[in-house]
């Protein structure tokens, strides 16, 4: 089963249950628009033409939402699927979005610098009609960042301004992207925010369950940048970080001192190009801190929370059965295939489902849209301050609802955020709740 057709499935199989109307969950799952092009770049004297898409989900909430991905086994159903969560997500945490999702399909890595700048700003020129602070607006997603997200802004501005007597308003313009550079616009805290979010939801699931946040241990599979800042955070609040992981494999620490220090990890990681190696604990790295480890052995090892920050599907069928931990933090989209979602909840091990736990990437985002419209930029506390009252409340009312139908937090927070988008279909088209 594909990742599209899991959500689908999820999202029918929970409809039918909680008997939701047929027209809202069939007009959920339809499209409002599916733009597929290609980008074609000079590289190395030759014309290299790339696939890419631009999918906008659904505006029922609100102007189209979501990142812009640049990955070489990209396609349309996983660009499909990603809308469509974020169309769930914004639902969720009470945002004014509809969810959409973009991306090329290439190995960013091989292109130069170069050409990197030329691909992000063909794309933008031919998305540029359908994208705007009042329609759609793109942000950062794998492998794009604050870089290219100022490319594209660029190219958005001079695409805008062709044939036009009247230039749009800076403010608008930047007002059109979100994850930018802070000289052009961006938020404080939004590289922080999607990790900050995670730990937020973690500490109010741990405060619920009554647990001693100092006893509990974390292993992070992913060390990008959210996988990095959910550990740096959850690290100051007290919580061991004993292993971590990225694509080259991962360390554990030895089963004695204090825990991994994420800062010390991320300059070593920096400096040698991968994790292996990085022992560092307090103010050093020694090699009799910790050991190598796998990626499959960091998914068993015996934690008592695992984070999956990487990539889809990290826990599947075939090693579902190897988790040992007693709560699984899906910070990654769709970090769990469905079979194996329902074997964990028949292990009874807590999730924290990626719509909830990573939320705080979209929220920081519209925190930066709204204030470039408004000309204003707020200081990190203020957009911290707005994550934790945005994720904290969507959280109570997942955890509600969980308890209520005594279901699973996956569950509750897609039923909660079915409800919101029934409620805006009804009075979109002006019918009758039954």
């Amino acid at each position: 089963m594909t990742y599209l057709e899991s959500v689908i499935d999820f999202i029918k199989l929970l409809g039918l249950e909680f008997k939701m109307n047929t027209s809202f969950i069939d007009y959920l799952l339809t499209y409002d628009k599916i733009i597929n092009f290609s980008v074609p770049i000079t590289k190395q004297d030759k014309i290299m033409i790339y696939q890419g898409w631009r999918v906008q989900h659904n505006s029922l909430l609100g102007y189209y939402k979501g990142g812009i991905r640049f990955v070489n086994n990209l396609d349309l159903d996983t660009v499909k699927a990603l809308a469509l969560e974020m169309t769930l997500k914004c639902a969720l945490v009470d945002l004014p979005f509809g969810g959409a999702k973009g991306g090329v399909c290439v190995d960013p890595k091989s292109l130069s610098r170069d050409e990197l700048e030329s691909l992000s700003r063909k794309y933008a020129s031919i998305i540029a009609n359908d994208i705007g602070p009042f329609q759609d607006i793109p942000a950062p997603d794998i492998n794009t960042n604050d870089l290219i997200m100022a490319w594209m802004k660029d190219e958005f501005a001079k695409t805008m301004k062709l044939g036009k007597k009247s230039a749009v308003p800076e403010h608008l313009i930047r007002a059109s992207f979100t994850g930018k550079p802070l000289s052009q616009g961006g938020l404080r805290g939004r590289e922080e925010a999607t990790g900050y979010g995670g730990v937020v939801v973690l500490n109010k699931l741990v405060e619920n369950l009554d647990f001693d946040k100092k006893n509990l241990s974390i292993a992070v599979q992913g060390y990008g940048n959210v996988g990095y800042w959910f550990s740096y955070f959850a690290y100051r609040n007290g919580y061991k970080i004993v292993a971590v992981s990225d694509s080259h494999g991962g360390i554990m620490k030895n089963p004695y001192g204090d825990s991994f220090n994420p800062q010390l990890l991320l300059k070593c990681k920096k400096e040698k190009g991968m994790l292996s190696g990085c022992y560092c604990i307090g103010s050093v790295c020694d090699l009799s801190y910790g050991k190598s480890i796998s990626q499959e052995e960091l998914i068993s090892s015996p934690v008592d929370i695992l984070v999956l920050a990487a990539v889809e599907g990290a826990i599947n069928r075939d090693n579902v059965d190897r988790v040992r931990a007693k709560i699984v933090v899906e910070l990654a989209n769709g970090g769990i295939s469905k079979e194996a979602q329902e074997k964990l909840t028949t292990k009874k091990i807590i999730v924290i489902p990626d719509i909830l736990c990573n939320a705080g990437g979209v929220t920081a985002s519209y925190v930066e849209w709204i204030s470039n419209i408004q000309n204003y930029r707020p200081s990190k506390d203020e957009v911290f301050r707005i994550l934790n009252e945005k994720l904290n409340k969507a959280f109570l009312k997942v955890s509600k609802l969980a308890r209520k139908h005594k279901t699973s937090l996956r569950n509750a927070a897609l039923l909660l955020s079915l409800q919101g988008l029934q409620t805006a279909f009804f009075k979109k088209f002006k019918l009758k709740a039954k």
